[in-house]
């Protein structure tokens, strides 16, 4: 039998999206995401390294913000109904990790999801921008570093209950 392998990523970046929406970043596990993925640890490794590689997904592939822009000018929109029925399962994930306490619950979830992929979209979608303001661009290893912590913590401080 053939091995899935767009299936396979597509179930582990659905699952470490659930892990990181629900546990954040320092409470998400390899082992986790596997697991809910269903797969060996191994071979979650083997697509994507660690945890950390996954929050650089979208900065190696800045294309596909590129695409959502130029989606979003067009006006039309690709494969709307699976790609809404995959935003909506992060939206479930969020919902579920508010009811639990673990999010706050203040803010809709979809408006909450909407928010962090905007924090995390927006260095890729306005380049000049971001050098223009911080005088780097991505390309340096401790500015991409820098601008991961910045939405990491951002998003931490968004979604973070209030007690």
């Amino acid at each position: 039998m053939a091995w899935d392998t767009e299936g396979t990523r597509r179930r582990l970046k659905e699952a470490a999206t659930a892990e990181f929406a629900e546990h954040g970043p320092d409470g998400t596990t390899m082992a986790r995401i596997a697991e809910r993925a269903g797969i060996n640890k191994e071979r979650l490794y083997k697509y994507f390294g660690d945890k950390q590689a996954l929050f650089d997904y979208q900065a190696a592939h800045p294309q596909l913000v590129r695409l959502l822009l130029w989606e979003g000018l067009s006006g039309g929109v690709a494969d709307e109904a699976n790609r809404t029925a995959h935003y909506k399962k992060k939206a479930q994930a969020y919902a579920a990790a508010q009811r639990e306490g673990v999010l706050d619950g203040e803010l809709s979830p979809e408006h909450l999801v909407f928010m962090i992929i905007g924090l995390a979209a927006w260095w890729i979608s306005a380049p000049q921008l971001a050098r223009m303001l911080t005088g780097a661009d991505d390309s340096d290893p401790d500015e991409h570093a820098r601008r991961r912590a910045s939405v990491v913590r951002a998003a931490e401080r968004l979604a973070r209950p209030r007690r």
